[in-house]
């Protein structure tokens, strides 16, 4: 996937001007919000469950080369081939290889973001694999030649009268006159064109959601049980996973999983949670021959003991995303590459540059609702501010907002200049605005009054105001 992240302002316009978009996110609210925050409520200890959940996934992060080879060891002694991959072309290689290797013609596979940066599905095509996404909303998506708009819900931004047209216009060999107007009848129709290519894939690919150091298990979380269909009846299954979903022990994977599906979904636990250890045993009924896992770094091992390394302890449930005034406005397409919202402003100039990415950590209000609902209590206002401030000292701000940035520094540094200052412009403005105590138009702030009005000063400055309750002048 090419990022398209340097048009984000183009895009956000766009999708502020889209009715259909608009509709469709519509229902967040009502839906993922609402559904947390009932989640939340009837567990008492969900605050205390998110300092253990940061604790251990800084500890695991601190000590990340040691968890790994312990991972690497167990899964190799329950049969997996583990394969180290530095960059997204590696991991695209080692994939293919084990898919030719195979004499692979059908590939099916889960819900991975990971495969979504590294552009895994478009490298199989060219090289004349059919691949298959089987989540529903991944289904949905690749039969429009989209991206996921959402970590967790990656069709959010369809309406249900757009999958229903889509399905009647891709799926002919159904009768015409079928009704799809529940979405129960939508499901069933994709399960029943799908069913046929779990039963022909000679490769599943799965990403994880953590992988276990203790036992060497790869984790994934569904609530349609497609993933489990994906790793169990295909010949080859492959696991694809950043080297940060390692976690040490099955006890702290619970307190994961209890803090995942709640800030995700509502749900106590996702429908389906499915451990896979190593390839089927002579004892076992099915499961796949060969069982690989590619563990793949691209970027996340120089974010380690950096300044962003925080981001790391993401364990992609979307809450920020479900919570943030910005992507609720324009939703996931706009950000232009694959991890959108507020954890998108922050991983993606961390792995595709902030010259490539820098606008996104721009496209926040800082409100910090991102940080309050982050299950790991990232704190992804923090580490957005760091991205501005690398951008202004990498010289890619533009230049109007560097002579702005300038101008205030040069009257900061002279406190007696800068409040003069400040009580002139006040005062004019207070004067200027006394009739309706608005403006609906100003010089330099035109991107603001274009849609809203600006409130008029009232006439002191902050500092006068300080200054007088501090003699105990009477307002």
């Amino acid at each position: 996937m090419i990022p398209q992240t340097p048009e984000f302002k183009a895009n956000a316009r766009a999708a502020l001007a889209d009715p259909q978009l608009q509709r469709a996110l519509s229902g967040l609210p009502t839906g993922l919000v609402a559904q947390r925050t009932s989640a939340k409520a009837r567990l008492p200890e969900f605050e205390a469950l998110r300092d253990v959940g940061r604790d251990v996934r800084n500890h695991a992060l601190a000590h990340l080369d040691l968890y790994l080879e312990t991972y690497e060891h167990n899964a190799t002694a329950a049969g997996a081939v583990v394969h180290w991959a530095e960059t997204g072309a590696e991991a695209r290689d080692i994939i293919s290889r084990i898919c030719t290797e195979a004499g692979a013609r059908i590939v099916t596979k889960g819900k991975s973001m990971i495969s979504e940066e590294i552009g895994l599905n478009a490298d199989l095509e060219r090289q004349g694999f059919e691949v298959v996404e089987t989540d529903l909303g991944e289904y949905l998506i690749q039969i429009r030649g989209e991206t996921p708009s959402h970590i967790i819900a990656p069709a959010i931004h369809l309406t249900q009268d757009q999958v229903e047209a889509d399905f009647r216009a891709l799926h002919t060999h159904l009768p015409a006159d079928r009704t799809l107007v529940e979405p129960a009848e939508l499901v069933a129709e994709a399960r029943g064109v799908l069913r046929q290519k779990f039963l022909s894939a000679d490769v599943g690919i799965t990403g994880a959601n953590f992988l276990i150091a203790e036992t060497g298990s790869s984790i994934i979380v569904t609530n349609e049980g497609n993933g489990d269909l994906t790793q169990s009846l295909a010949r080859i299954h492959i696991v694809i996973a950043s080297i940060d979903k390692v976690i040490p022990t099955l006890e702290d994977v619970t307190t994961l999983l209890r803090l995942l599906a709640r800030s995700a979904t509502g749900q106590e636990f996702t429908t389906y949670t499915t451990f896979s250890t190593g390839p089927r045993r002579p004892e076992d009924p099915d499961g796949p021959e060969e069982y690989h896992v590619v563990l793949l770094d691209n970027g996340r091992s120089e974010l380690l003991g950096s300044e962003f390394s925080e981001v790391l302890r993401c364990i992609r449930c979307g809450a920020c995303m479900n919570h943030c005034p910005v992507y609720n406005a324009v939703g996931g397409h706009a950000y232009g590459w694959v991890y959108p919202g507020p954890i998108g402003s922050v991983m993606t100039p961390a792995l595709i540059g902030v010259k490539a990415g820098g606008h996104l950590p721009n496209a926040s209000t800082f409100c910090g609702r991102c940080e309050s609902v982050c299950p790991m209590k990232i704190p992804l206002p923090k580490l957005m501010r760091h991205w501005r401030e690398a951008e202004f000292e990498q010289g890619l701000t533009p230049p109007r907002y560097r002579r702005g940035i300038a101008l205030w520094a040069w009257f900061a540094k002279r406190p007696r200049l800068y409040h003069l200052a400040a009580r002139f412009g006040i005062a004019a403005l207070s004067a200027a605005g006394r009739g309706k105590g608005r403006f609906s138009w100003l010089p330099f702030a035109s991107a603001w009054t274009r849609d809203r009005d600006l409130p008029a000063p009232q006439g002191r400055t902050f500092q006068q105001l300080w200054a007088e309750t501090q003699r105990g002048v009477p307002r």
